[in-house]
């Protein structure tokens, strides 16, 4: 098989292509990969924070006026 000088030009392209779109791929995988693990560890940080917050049944939201003295 005689393959013309525009045909292997045609193919050294769609190899390079090819490589640049692995390596984008690579990249991507890797981005989503460090994503995830973020996700993951921002969850069990308000995991942890929702178990500090007061019951529901207390008051959510105290006022400093609570705290004055009774003279103010």
């Amino acid at each position: 098989m005689n393959s013309t000088p525009d045909t292997e030009q045609r193919l050294i392209d769609l190899e390079i292509k090819a490589s640049f779109s692995e390596d984008l791929l690579d990249q991507l995988n890797q981005i989503i990969t460090r994503q995830q693990d973020q996700i993951d560890a921002l969850r069990r940080e308000v995991a942890a924070l929702r178990q500090q917050m007061p019951e529901a049944g207390g008051p959510a939201f105290r006022s400093l006026r609570d705290d004055l003295p009774p003279h103010y």
